[in-house]
């Protein structure tokens, strides 16, 4: 056996996992005290969040024989957050959460570096997230998700085959507690579904929570446009109430009040150590697994329901090709002349597309809008633009287009993700270009 060659270091069942061989471990797999020390030594792990669930996280990581963490965090310390908390005294109350997780951490676990970043996760570089192998999330909150899976899916780049190139994947393992529930889930950009929760919000709730957390996530946005939701605001409030009402008598779901909209809009979770602990072993497992190989991952997702007893579950989910977020998108190659306008009427003749009073939005720049009116007017300048100076003269990015598009002879609103190569721009290689438009 190859772990009889190695001595046993501190982290002994570590060692039962990385030094020897198993019937369920993943093809790339290759035991032996030379992987136990690259993970220690060269993989780098973001924490993102430092609350009930993260400061097991951070804690269960670096037990894991993870020694290169960081973790960040907005929130200080509150009264509140201290029993459960555990890495946290009442001598901490007011400081960063993410300062004061790290120290702890670092204190009783020898040889485990952790950088604590006290900001939001949005005012950090995008090159920032570049530099992690994997990503663990313990957020309470379905718009932080979002965000860091746009950041994660931002860095995948598809080959000519529109297979998702190894090198530009960054995983993520997400954890999420409420009360006796919790999930743990593995996402794979390029590989795994994304958006199972926003799926089941937008098909099939299942309680109350569901109801409310559509109306507030996804009916809003459609009404309202780019209007920002603001959860002080009571006319907003009343708004989604109306509105999850409507969905949970559509589906025959009891149980939506307005204390009830109130607490899960504004994230008010009954939260439980137990359960932090449960799900947070779960994910430093899976965290594991990815880098490691040493068995299979999680597929996809898994539940439990402590409530109920100790049950769990895993769930595995199709992903769907034409995710406008993960997937490859359709490769259009253009030169660097073309100009907007140009670029528009070539979508209505585009065999893929047949899109016509396209609207083309880059990243959160809308480069041209055909309504309102008032809008079509504003972005209407730009249509005698070069394309390429619009994007910012990147050789290669992403814009998603939307329009009226011919499907089963009928038309139907279609909303399409573009991977948009400019020929003859610096650092465009003969790869990025192999098919086109």
């Amino acid at each position: 056996m190859a772990d009889l060659d190695v001595p046993q270091s501190k982290t002994r069942d570590l060692d039962k996992l990385l030094l020897r061989a198993g019937n369920l471990v993943g093809p790339d797999f290759y035991p032996g005290a030379e992987l136990r020390d690259d993970i220690r030594d060269y993989v780098r792990v973001l924490v993102v969040g430092a609350g009930g669930l993260g400061c097991e996280l951070l804690k269960d990581l670096a037990l894991s024989g993870f020694r290169n963490l960081d973790v960040i965090d907005m929130d200080r310390i509150e009264v509140t957050n201290l029993n459960r908390q555990f890495l946290f005294r009442l001598e901490d109350v007011g400081k960063p959460k993410a300062e004061v997780a790290a120290k702890r951490v670092m204190e009783r676990v020898s040889g485990v570096e952790i950088v604590p970043h006290f900001s939001r996760i949005e005012d950090k570089e995008l090159d920032f997230y570049n530099d992690f192998n994997i990503i663990a999330l313990g957020l309470d909150s379905i718009e932080a998700r979002r965000y860091i899976n746009g950041v994660a899916c931002g860095f995948l780049e598809y080959d000519e085959d529109d297979t998702p190139r190894r090198e530009t994947i960054k995983p993520m393992v997400d954890g999420g507690t409420e009360g006796f529930k919790g999930h743990a889930r593995v996402i794979v950009p390029g590989v795994t579904p994304l958006k199972f929760p926003l799926c089941t919000l937008a098909e099939t709730p299942r309680n109350a929570a569901h109801c409310i957390e559509y109306a507030h996530l996804i009916k809003w946005h459609e009404v309202h446009g780019g209007k920002s939701f603001d959860p002080d605001e009571p006319e907003h409030m009343k708004w989604v109430y109306d509105e999850a009402i409507k969905r949970a008598e559509l589906f025959g779901i009891p149980g939506v009040t307005y204390s009830l909209t109130q607490g899960v809009v504004k994230n008010i979770i009954p939260a439980i150590a137990s359960t932090n602990a449960i799900i947070s072993a779960a994910c430093a497992l899976e965290t594991l697994k990815i880098v490691s190989g040493c068995s299979k991952t999680l597929a996809n997702y898994l539940t439990y329901n402590g409530g109920e007893g100790l049950h769990t579950k895993v769930t595995e989910f199709v992903r769907d090709q034409d995710c406008l977020v993960c997937g490859p998108g359709i490769l259009i190659e253009l030169d660097t002349s073309i100009t907007l306008q140009k670029f528009i009427d070539m979508l209505e003749e585009h065999p893929k597309l047949l899109l016509s009073k396209a609207s083309v939005k880059h990243g959160k720049d809308s480069l041209y809008m055909q309504a309102p009116p008032v809008l079509e007017e504003m972005h209407r300048p730009n249509l005698s633009k070069p394309l390429y100076d619009l994007m910012g003269r990147v050789q290669k990015d992403t814009v998603h287009v939307f329009g009226t598009a011919l499907k089963n002879e009928e038309k139907q609103s279609s909303l399409t993700k573009l991977r948009v190569v400019f020929k003859g721009a610096d650092g465009v290689t003969d790869m990025d270009t192999a098919i086109g438009a």
